[in-house]
């Protein structure tokens, strides 16, 4: 006998997977993960035996449930299910699956729908944050259909503005976790910096690269993802995450001059693997090293003047652009806001089925709490 599990697959930004109810999955988090793997197809990288889509980028999946902070609107917990290890990590954040949680929210009952726009509230429960998402909703239903563009997307789709709040530290306890704008790791000098997400940036120069590399590339340099690898494994500790060695963070990154009129070029990794794009949280947290004096940005970002900066972040499939708000003075700026914009859209909505061997659909009802 096989278990089927009510999810709706979507398109989140640039990355794509399941959502679910949490009161649709194990409450036991272990059981949970074995529920995922199966529903994925992992451990294998062709994922043939799930519906993941053997990248990193089609390898999420979004839980979402009733909000625990009074000041929110819906939980999401987000997973990062590794393709080719029985790895299920929760430490990090997604803000590209993020996208599709204020859709998913008012479709499921967790807040009804204003006509014209409904903003919802969203608490990010992997690093306690909120977020704000100004989700299209004419004649109270959710839009998908629109004309906003973004980078890594075939075609247009409604425009989702998203507003992060408070995510200096979110996961290493501090902005620079170490105090340094740069530190040496094996003979390298990188900033370790957390604004929602845990990343070391280091000058594709000083690995004797161009920071221009395409993806498949990148994949390919078994040698400069040892290094790489080498360097996260020793910024993990440094940045109060122990040891990442079965996890996702921190985020690695490449940096070079902007060559396609950004503020800047990125490659990055996840952590593993080049990224097509670039990951959400990720792009704020670089676009932070672009206005913070010292750091591995520094000397390379092209920044606009004025304490609102859009920064567009150049990867392998075009740009990222991030707003950042700064105050105070120029040695030593506050950042008070990060803004961006995504898209979204729902692919299918059914049941995914795992065997029963795996979990039996008991500890959690198999219909949707709030249907």
């Amino acid at each position: 006998m096989q278990t089927s599990i009510p999810c709706v697959l979507m398109r989140g930004g640039t990355s794509k997977g399941p959502f679910f109810l949490a009161s649709d999955l194990p409450s036991d988090p272990a059981v949970r993960d074995r529920v995922l793997l199966a529903a994925m197809g992992s451990p294998d990288n062709r994922q043939i035996d799930g519906v993941g889509g053997a990248d990193p980028l089609t390898s999420k999946v979004a839980i979402v449930g009733p909000p625990t902070r009074a000041d929110c609107d819906v939980d999401y917990l987000f997973a990062q299910v590794v393709v080719d290890e029985a790895v299920v990590d929760v430490s990090p954040n997604c803000g590209n699956m993020l996208a599709g949680i204020g859709g998913f929210a008012i479709e499921h009952g967790f807040i009804a729908a204003e006509d014209g726009e409904t903003v919802v509230r969203i608490h990010m429960v992997n690093s306690g944050d909120r977020a704000i998402a100004r989700i299209p909703t004419p004649g109270r239903e959710v839009e998908y259909e629109g004309d906003a563009r973004i980078d890594g997307v075939p075609g247009t789709s409604a425009p989702i503005m998203i507003d992060v709040e408070d995510t200096a530290g979110s996961f290493c306890g501090a902005l620079l976790p170490t105090g340094n704008p740069v530190d040496v790791i094996d003979g390298i000098e990188c900033t370790l910096m957390d604004n929602g997400m845990p990343v070391v940036a280091m000058r594709a120069a000083d690995l004797d690269r161009t920071g221009y590399e395409t993806r498949d590339e990148l994949n390919a340099d078994t040698e400069l993802k040892e290094r790489i690898e080498s360097i996260r494994l020793k910024a993990g500790h440094l940045m109060n995450l122990g040891d990442v060695t079965d996890m996702v963070t921190p985020k690695m990154f490449l940096l070079a001059k902007p060559k396609d009129g950004g503020a800047l070029c990125t490659r990055s990794f996840i952590p593993k693997v080049a990224h097509a794009s670039v990951g959400v949280l990720a792009a704020v947290t670089i676009a932070t090293a672009c206005v913070i004096p010292g750091t591995t940005a520094d000397g390379l970002a092209t920044v606009p003047e004025g304490s609102r900066k859009m920064i567009k972040l150049e990867h392998p499939t075009g740009d990222f652009a991030v707003e950042i708000e700064i105050s105070g003075p120029v040695d030593d700026p506050k950042i008070e806001r990060a803004a961006l914009l995504r898209t979204a859209r729902k692919l299918f909505e059914g049941k995914i089925l795992i065997p029963g061997r795996v979990w039996d659909g008991k500890g959690a009802a198999l219909e949707s709490a709030t249907a």
